[in-house]
């Protein structure tokens, strides 16, 4: 594992290369020579430079403490609100789209990319989403954390439609009518 330090700066080269040639551009060589690093370094911490860019990604969406945080007011319908906001502001957002759709796309040839979604991001997200369902009593609350995370991926990813202004406090409404417990 590189230091913090070392980690840090892999991050920013990885993610000022990406935004200035895409991600097609990015090789290990680049980045090491960006961040200051020795390629030996990177490849001790990451098999490629996919996984250099996902980390970095990873980094800009956990917490202090390295793990998936989702708010927590205990208003849960304006919490859900917060988060559906913040999502499609991230995935919306013009310096992050085509960055987050070449990992998105990357995760689905490299095994090793997917899992390390599946486990750093997205399981931890669903499972705190479901969490916060059970709380409430929700009826299935993991289909419901799925109900409310894959719209906003759908629509961003297939491009389908725009996501309107109010369009998240709908959803939400959608969501926890759907796993209400009397619905």
């Amino acid at each position: 594992m590189a230091r913090a330090s070392t980690r840090a700066r892999v991050h920013a080269a990885v993610l000022s290369l990406a935004a200035e040639s895409g991600f097609g551009g990015l090789t290990m060589e680049g980045i090491a020579a960006r961040a200051g690093a020795g390629k030996q370094t990177l490849y001790r911490t990451w098999s490629s430079p996919a996984a250099v860019l996902l980390d970095a990604l990873l980094g800009q969406s956990l917490d202090a403490s390295g793990e998936v945080a989702i708010p927590d007011t205990g208003d849960l319908r304006a919490d859900l609100e917060t988060l559906v906001h913040g999502m499609i502001a991230e995935l919306t957002d013009p310096a992050t789209d085509r960055l987050l759709r070449a990992v998105t796309a990357e995760l689905q040839t490299d095994p090793a990319i997917g899992a390390e979604v599946l486990d750093r991001l997205l399981g931890p997200q669903l499972r705190a989403i479901a969490d916060r369902l059970a709380r409430a009593e929700a009826a299935c609350p993991e289909d419901g954390a799925e109900l409310l995370l894959g719209p906003v991926f759908h629509r961003w990813l297939l491009r389908t439609r725009p996501f309107p202004e109010d369009w998240p406090a709908a959803h939400v409404d959608r969501v926890l009518r759907a796993v209400s417990s009397g619905g």
